[in-house]
């Protein structure tokens, strides 16, 4: 059965389906062909077989985003599907499930990469969006430093001093320089090739969602999110599909006036470690 019979469908393209990704692209995936990319073919499966059942189009393709030539390759391919309206990046590592020579390779220079390509397909009035993390905000880097992490080419990220310095000297500082590292080259990315290409991008960084794949930190980390938790002005977690609200505006018309911002989503607790109220140890 054909579900839909429209030509020249607007494009979704998802790298990394996970939990928040597949719940920002429900909310806009209607009409439209979703193409998901992700290194698990296993995920793949899941998350197509999910969103096949409940109505939307979808293709998938492999892809390891930590590679240049598979990002590409993935961007090609949504290009070749139809106008590329929307891009999602959620692909990445958490510190409990990497070594920090993975983080950087997948969450700080993939994630660049990732960024590039794209604003190479994107359509005019199209819009990106990184998934980046509240520890973005967990680390006071120089003005210098963050300048670096903005503007360095991609090609050369990883030899930048503070990541050979500080982010190799553990998974937790690795993450937290990549997220920051995120939620800067998208601002740079509005400015200058997205801006070129007529489209918006920006990011977002949640704080403590549940997901199946967020057990595994919660029990790596010991006490350090129960205190999180217990630290914030809301006092709970986040579901993914608070997420994709939030996800879904920024990507939407009504959003068409933002670009390069950070949405931190996070129920208070940057402003809990800000204030003095929580006191962060990273590990």
């Amino acid at each position: 059965m054909n579900f839909n019979s429209n030509t020249n469908k607007p494009v979704i393209a998802l790298l990394g389906s996970g939990s928040m990704g597949t719940a920002i692209t429900k909310r806009i995936g209607a009409g439209k062909t979703i193409l998901l990319g992700d290194i698990s073919e296993k995920n793949l499966e899941e998350r197509a077989k999910e969103l096949r059942t409940s109505g939307y189009i979808v293709e998938t393709q492999k892809v390891d985003a930590c590679d240049g030539d598979s990002v590409r390759a993935f961007a090609e391919k949504a290009a070749s599907l139809g106008p590329v309206k929307y891009f999602i990046d959620t692909a990445g590592a958490s510190p409990s499930q990497a070594k920090p020579e993975h983080i950087i390779k997948l969450d700080l220079v993939g994630t660049a990469i990732a960024i590039d390509e794209f604003s190479k397909v994107i359509a005019e009035g199209g819009a990106g969006l990184i998934v980046a993390s509240q520890t973005g905000y967990m680390m006071h880097l120089t003005p210098e430093v963050e300048h670096e992490l903005a503007m360095t080419e991609t090609e050369k990220l990883a030899d930048l001093e503070v990541v050979k310095s500080t982010a190799m000297s553990n998974s937790g500082a690795a993450y937290i320089i990549s997220k920051r590292a995120n939620q800067l080259r998208v601002r740079t990315a509005a400015a200058t090739s997205w801006a070129d290409a007529r489209a918006r991008i920006n990011t977002i960084s949640p704080g403590v969602i549940v997901t199946p794949l967020a057990y595994d930190e919660f029990n790596a980390a010991g006490n350090t999110y129960q205190q999180m938790i217990d630290s914030s002005a809301a006092r709970r977690v986040g579901t993914p599909e608070e997420i994709g609200a939030a996800g879904a505006f920024l990507l939407s018309d009504e959003a068409s006036f933002i670009t390069g911002t950070d949405l931190l989503i996070d129920g208070g607790v940057i402003a809990a470690i800000e204030s003095g109220t929580y006191n962060l140890h990273i590990r």
